[in-house]
Protein backbone atom coordinates (compact mmCIF):
# COMPACT_ATOMS: atom_id res chain seq x y z
CA UNK A 1 0.00 0.00 0.00
CA UNK A 2 1.39 3.46 -1.02
CA UNK A 3 1.14 5.57 2.27
CA UNK A 4 0.42 8.66 0.11
CA UNK A 5 -2.48 7.40 -1.84
CA UNK A 6 -5.32 9.13 -1.82
CA UNK A 7 -7.19 6.12 -0.31
CA UNK A 8 -4.20 5.36 2.56
CA UNK A 9 -4.86 9.64 3.14
CA UNK A 10 -8.89 9.66 3.37
CA UNK A 11 -8.71 6.59 5.73
CA UNK A 12 -6.19 7.96 8.43
CA UNK A 13 -8.63 10.86 8.09
CA UNK A 14 -11.54 9.35 8.83
CA UNK A 15 -9.83 7.15 11.24
CA UNK A 16 -8.63 9.99 12.81
CA UNK A 17 -12.23 11.83 12.65
CA UNK A 18 -13.80 8.82 14.46
CA UNK A 19 -11.00 9.01 16.93
CA UNK A 20 -11.82 12.86 18.05
CA UNK A 21 -15.55 11.57 18.64
CA UNK A 22 -14.01 8.70 20.99
CA UNK A 23 -11.86 10.95 22.56
CA UNK A 24 -15.19 13.21 23.05
CA UNK A 25 -16.81 10.26 24.51
CA UNK A 26 -13.58 8.85 26.07
CA UNK A 27 -12.56 11.59 28.35
CA UNK A 28 -16.59 12.07 29.47
CA UNK A 29 -16.92 8.79 30.44
CA UNK A 30 -13.51 9.15 32.23
CA UNK A 31 -14.39 12.59 33.56
CA UNK A 32 -17.37 11.28 35.47
CA UNK A 33 -16.31 8.17 36.65
CA UNK A 34 -13.36 10.13 38.07
CA UNK A 35 -15.05 13.32 39.37
CA UNK A 36 -18.28 12.81 39.47
CA UNK A 37 -17.89 9.09 41.09
CA UNK A 38 -14.34 9.36 42.41
CA UNK A 39 -14.04 5.95 40.99
CA UNK A 40 -10.13 5.11 40.65
CA UNK A 41 -8.42 6.81 37.85
CA UNK A 42 -7.07 3.64 36.01
CA UNK A 43 -10.35 2.11 36.35
CA UNK A 44 -12.07 5.67 35.27
CA UNK A 45 -9.73 5.68 32.08
CA UNK A 46 -9.78 2.08 31.28
CA UNK A 47 -14.03 2.48 31.21
CA UNK A 48 -13.97 5.36 29.18
CA UNK A 49 -11.58 4.00 26.87
CA UNK A 50 -13.32 0.62 26.63
CA UNK A 51 -16.83 2.42 25.84
CA UNK A 52 -14.95 4.87 23.37
CA UNK A 53 -13.91 1.56 21.39
CA UNK A 54 -16.85 0.18 21.08
CA UNK A 55 -18.28 3.48 19.12
CA UNK A 56 -15.19 3.84 17.48
CA UNK A 57 -15.42 -0.26 16.10
CA UNK A 58 -18.95 0.59 14.76
CA UNK A 59 -17.69 3.98 12.79
CA UNK A 60 -14.44 2.69 11.98
CA UNK A 61 -16.06 0.02 10.02
CA UNK A 62 -18.90 1.67 8.31
CA UNK A 63 -17.52 4.61 7.25
CA UNK A 64 -13.32 4.28 7.79
CA UNK A 65 -13.09 0.85 6.17
CA UNK A 66 -16.20 0.38 4.26
CA UNK A 67 -16.01 -3.02 5.79
CA UNK A 68 -18.62 -5.53 4.79
CA UNK A 69 -16.74 -8.72 6.13
CA UNK A 70 -19.58 -11.08 7.44
CA UNK A 71 -17.85 -12.37 10.58
CA UNK A 72 -18.57 -9.07 12.74
CA UNK A 73 -18.02 -10.93 15.79
CA UNK A 74 -14.26 -12.18 14.69
CA UNK A 75 -13.76 -9.07 13.18
CA UNK A 76 -14.88 -7.30 16.55
CA UNK A 77 -12.80 -9.85 18.70
CA UNK A 78 -9.69 -8.16 16.44
CA UNK A 79 -10.45 -4.55 17.09
CA UNK A 80 -11.21 -5.17 20.92
CA UNK A 81 -7.65 -6.98 20.79
CA UNK A 82 -6.03 -3.68 19.40
CA UNK A 83 -7.98 -1.73 21.46
CA UNK A 84 -6.77 -4.26 24.70
CA UNK A 85 -3.32 -3.53 23.43
CA UNK A 86 -3.72 0.28 22.92
CA UNK A 87 -5.42 0.42 26.23
CA UNK A 88 -2.33 -1.21 28.00
CA UNK A 89 -0.02 1.20 25.91
CA UNK A 90 -2.31 4.02 27.37
CA UNK A 91 -2.29 3.08 30.62
CA UNK A 92 1.62 2.86 30.99
CA UNK A 93 2.24 6.19 29.46
CA UNK A 94 -0.32 7.55 31.69
CA UNK A 95 1.50 6.19 34.63
CA UNK A 96 5.12 6.81 33.35
CA UNK A 97 3.76 10.77 32.84
CA UNK A 98 2.33 10.97 36.41
CA UNK A 99 4.17 9.19 38.89
CA UNK A 100 7.87 10.02 37.05
CA UNK A 101 7.32 12.87 35.38
CA UNK A 102 4.48 14.52 37.23
CA UNK A 103 2.44 15.54 34.37
CA UNK A 104 -1.06 16.55 34.98
CA UNK A 105 -3.77 13.50 34.60
CA UNK A 106 -5.64 14.90 31.71
CA UNK A 107 -2.24 15.90 29.93
CA UNK A 108 -0.90 12.40 30.30
CA UNK A 109 -4.35 11.42 28.76
CA UNK A 110 -4.33 13.57 25.83
CA UNK A 111 -0.57 12.67 24.97
CA UNK A 112 -1.25 8.85 25.29
CA UNK A 113 -3.88 9.06 23.30
CA UNK A 114 -2.51 10.70 19.99
CA UNK A 115 0.79 7.48 21.17
CA UNK A 116 -2.02 5.01 20.71
CA UNK A 117 -4.22 6.99 17.80
CA UNK A 118 -1.19 5.91 15.51
CA UNK A 119 -0.97 2.03 17.32
CA UNK A 120 -4.78 1.86 16.59
CA UNK A 121 -5.04 2.65 13.26
CA UNK A 122 -1.66 0.79 11.70
CA UNK A 123 -2.73 -2.48 13.62
CA UNK A 124 -6.62 -2.69 12.42
CA UNK A 125 -5.60 -1.39 8.89
CA UNK A 126 -3.18 -4.07 8.62
CA UNK A 127 -4.61 -6.91 10.87
CA UNK A 128 -8.55 -6.29 11.74
CA UNK A 129 -9.91 -4.73 8.63
CA UNK A 130 -7.53 -6.34 6.15
CA UNK A 131 -10.37 -8.77 4.79
CA UNK A 132 -13.78 -7.71 3.32
CA UNK A 133 -12.68 -3.85 2.38
CA UNK A 134 -14.96 -2.86 0.21
CA UNK A 135 -13.07 0.03 -2.08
Amino acid sequence: MDYLSTEFILKFIRFGVVGVSGVFVDFGITYILKELFRLNKYISNSTGFLIATANNYILNRMWTFHSVDPAIALQFTKFLLISGIGLSINNFIIFVMINKLRTNFYLAKAFATVVVMFWNFFANYYYTFSEGLSY
